[in-house]
């Protein structure tokens, strides 16, 4: 069983769209090597902004605007976003020194507007390929399918 149909697996049957989360980004922490964050940050109406949600690793920023950092770029733009050096990257946020790759993908809702996005962080310079996004997009769909369905 590949990566996406354990995904899927682990998510079914789910209908509590935190405890989706919460497993999704548990689950991808552990599946994807050399990372130091891994997790959700929800956009709220009420704010404007990306809350933080479910994830594993260090404590995060609480909030981010939409438009700034990675975060914030990949929603206002409603496209994965992959930063190779988040050090070069124009307004990143560091919530963690140590991070210095990030890799950032909406997740849509059934118009295909971004209510969510998936933040992957790394240590390592360029941690993040081509197929690393294809595969972290491909989680991205089946989260936000299961997410849709609750």
């Amino acid at each position: 069983m590949d990566q996406a149909e354990r995904l899927s697996a682990l998510l079914s049957g789910e209908d509590d769209p935190i405890a989706t989360l919460a497993n999704a980004a548990a689950f991808l922490y552990q599946e994807l090597d050399d990372l130091n964050w891994c997790g959700f940050y929800l956009f709220r109406a009420e704010t404007g902004a990306l809350t933080v949600g479910p994830f594993q690793g260090k404590p995060a920023c609480t909030r981010i605007a939409v438009g700034r950092g990675v975060c914030g770029t990949a929603f206002a733009r409603n496209e994965s976003v992959r930063v190779g050096n988040v050090h070069e990257f124009a307004g990143h946020i560091a919530c963690d020194g140590a991070s210095n790759s990030e890799l950032v993908v909406p997740l849509r809702d059934e118009d295909g507007v971004p209510f969510a996005v998936l933040d992957l962080d790394s240590p390592t310079l360029n941690r993040f390929s081509a197929e690393d996004q294809r595969r972290v997009e491909e989680s991205a769909a089946i989260i936000e399918k299961r997410i849709r369905s609750i």
